[in-house]
């Protein structure tokens, strides 16, 4: 199959990722295509995919929460006063787990309803404003959880694109976390449409010439921590294009990059 970045069949080897500056708020509601199309400094290109951070997604799905809201269960006050949170916050880590994995004073690591395993059911307070006003400065704390389902909000940013522009237009719903036995956070592919989330090597021959049986990169992760070098956490920029990325299409969304249980070495 002719690689889509490179219609003229020629290799490429620059990526380039390209934020996009939404000057406003998101709000529940609001049209993702409109927003990125309206932003945009030069128009989509065949080839290029679209990085979303899942905020983004999440602000327009309606998918804030204030805390006030929010009454807790016995349960998560149990748990709030083992870890030392807000038995609010601990209630909300509970509606959006499937599981508890582990937990102490810093974190509560879960597998998350979406199906990743993260802290704190990817819950966070950072760059909100509050649900009634989202350009203030509240001291009224606001939740924003994970969209319902990261492949579906991808998904209909796909078919939005693609009846605008009349080209297919991958879509990668993107979100940062930690990872055992490393520091820091990374960004990860949690949603995903319209390319293979992986780069299959498997069959190939290296430059040694030994046949290749097992490698086979997680390139929509690689993706979407590249896009967060670009777009950074601090920007207003929801949206990063990549052009130049060899990709292929495929009906795999990152629910594929999830290990099932059976093969998972660390439970």
């Amino acid at each position: 199959m002719q690689n889509p970045a490179r219609l003229d069949g020629k290799s490429t080897s620059t990526v380039q990722f390209i934020p996009v500056v939404i000057d406003r708020e998101i709000a529940a509601g609001d049209d993702l295509a409109d927003l990125l199309l309206a932003d945009l400094q030069e128009p989509l290109a065949p080839g290029d995919v679209v990085i979303v951070t899942h905020k983004a997604v999440a602000k327009a799905e309606g998918r804030l929460i204030k805390l006030s809201d929010v009454v807790p269960s016995s349960l998560a006050e149990e748990y709030a006063k083992e870890s030392g949170k807000d038995p609010r916050f601990v209630e909300l880590i509970l509606r959006e787990s499937s599981a508890i994995v582990r937990m102490n004073q810093y974190s509560i690591i879960v597998k998350t309803k979406q199906g990743p395993t993260c802290a704190n059911a990817g819950i966070d307070f950072s760059n909100l404003g509050t649900v009634d006003n989202p350009e203030s400065c509240s001291k009224e704390p606001t939740a924003c959880l994970l969209p319902k389902d990261p492949d579906l909000s991808a998904q209909r940013l796909y078919n939005s694109l693609q009846a605008r522009c009349g080209f297919a237009v991958p879509v990668i719903v993107s979100d940062s976390f930690g990872r055992p036995w490393r520091e820091g956070i990374v960004n990860f592919a949690i949603g995903s449409c319209g390319l293979d989330p992986f780069t299959d090597y498997r069959g190939q021959t290296d430059s040694a010439g030994r046949t290749l049986k097992v490698t086979r990169m997680a390139s929509a992760d690689a993706l979407a921590a590249g896009a967060e070098l670009a777009c950074g956490k601090l920007k207003r920029a929801p949206f990063v294009i990549v052009r130049g990325f060899e990709w292929q299409p495929s009906t795999l969304t990152a629910r594929a990059l999830i290990r099932p249980d059976d093969r998972n070495l660390f439970p």
